[in-house]
This record gives structure tokens, C-alpha cells and sequence, in this order.
């Protein structure tokens, strides 16, 4: 009886001495914590410099989709007037975010980088139609930046880097290629700074990258047999 007595009140003790410990919540949504650099978040549809559409119609994203939530329709480019600098250019384009996993194969099946995605994943949707993104509201405006629809939660910085190509560090995991520029230029943002890989070749300031091993010693309390280090 006294063991169970001692279980018993013991519970009541870990309870009270987590209240002495910092709280580490954040009052979502009034404060958002960082979002990783690399974070899958909703599409968008890039331009190059001069301000012509990447997407040449091609179909290999809706091709590779898992959840078949892409539709693309490809159409041959006006003599007069070319859409993209391709023969083709995505005359139609769409993607289910009810479908959608997240899961960047289009983006690594793209072969002209017109695909990629950002950080911005919390919008809500009233209605199915509403979930069923368009080229209209997926293709970035002349200055690059993605188009903001009213049920999408958008802060400062959000837009940052949603042109980025969220491309694998280096080809193959060729460690000569770690920390290089294999990517066009942004429209409206430059050139994207590479991640950083296993190598030295890094530049974690200019990527945003931030080491899980900082964010557990200077935020997080982390516990190993019963001790805080």
C-alpha cells in the first residue's frame, strides 16, 4: 500500500516540477516560430528575368505526382506573342491541394525550375473549388512574388525565397558541387543562396539554416537521465 502511496503522490511531483520549467509554447497564431529553410509549402509557378513563363507545358510534374493532384495542359506558343521561351507553355495548370502530399517530386521532375515550393503552407478553404489552385493564382506576379489569396496566412518574410529551386543539395551527393550555385536567377529576388550539405561549403546565415543542435541547447530543454543539459 505504501508503494502504491508513493507512485501515487510521485506523479503529483513530476506535475509540480514542470511548472518551474520555462515554457517553451508559442502563442500560435499572434507568434510563429521559424520556418525551415526547406520546408514544402504551397506551389508557385515562376518566370524567368524578362518575365517569360518557365513552364513549357511538358506534363512530366503531373506525370510523376503520387496523389494525381496536378492537371497540366500544354498548348504551342503564338508565333507573335510566346508565352515561354519553349515550343510549348502550360496552357492549363492546376493543382488539388486535397490531393496534395507535399512531397517535391514535381519539383525534381521540372526541368526548367518553373515549379517550386514555399514556405507558406497555412491557408483554409471554405470551399472545394477554392482548393483547386489555378495557373492564374499559382504564377508569380512581374516582381516575382506569389500571388496572396484571401484565405492564406501570410507574415512578414513569408514570401521570401518562394522562387527558390528546392532542388537536392548537390547531383548524385557529389560533394564538389556542395555550396554551388546550380540555379537561374530569381525574378525579383536574384540568385538564392545553395543549401548547405555535409560539407564545410555552407553559408548558414545567407540560407537561414539554423542547426537543430543550437535550437535544442538555446531554446529547448533538452533531457538526458533526468538532467537538463
Amino acid at each position: 500500500m505504501a508503494k502504491y502511496n508513493l507512485g501515487f503522490f510521485g506523479g503529483f511531483v513530476l506535475t509540480l516540477k514542470q511548472v518551474l520549467e520555462p515554457r517553451v509554447t508559442t502563442e500560435y497564431p499572434k507568434e510563429k516560430r521559424p520556418k525551415p529553410p526547406r520546408l514544402h509549402g504551397r506551389h508557385v509557378l515562376n518566370r524567368y528575368e524578362d518575365g517569360m513563363e518557365k513552364c513549357i507545358g511538358c506534363e512530366l510534374c503531373a506525370a510523376v505526382c503520387p496523389a494525381d493532384c496536378i492537371y497540366v495542359r500544354g498548348l504551342d506558343n503564338p508565333p507573335d506573342h510566346p508565352v515561354s521561351p519553349g515550343e510549348r507553355y502550360g496552357y492549363v495548370y492546376e493543382i488539388n491541394y486535397l490531393r496534395c502530399i507535399h512531397c517535391d517530386l514535381c519539383v525534381e521532375a521540372c526541368p526548367t525550375e518553373a515549379i517550386t515550393e514555399s514556405k507558406m503552407f497555412e491557408f483554409s478553404f471554405t470551399s472545394r473549388a477554392d482548393a483547386v489552385y489555378t495557373k492564374r493564382e499559382l504564377l508569380v506576379d512581374d516582381d516575382g512574388r506569389p500571388q496572396q489569396l484571401p484565405w492564406e496566412d501570410w507574415r512578414e518574410g513569408d514570401d521570401e525565397h518562394t522562387s527558390g529551386w528546392m532542388r537536392a543539395t548537390s547531383p548524385s551527393g557529389a560533394k564538389e558541387y556542395e555550396g554551388s550555385v546550380q540555379w537561374s536567377a530569381e525574378l525579383g529576388y536574384g540568385v538564392r543562396a545553395p543549401e548547405g550539405g555535409q560539407s564545410d561549403r555552407r553559408d548558414d546565415e545567407a540560407t537561414g539554416n539554423i542547426s537543430i543542435r543550437e535550437v535544442q541547447r538555446d531554446k529547448i530543454p533538452v533531457r538526458y537521465g533526468g538532467r537538463v543539459r
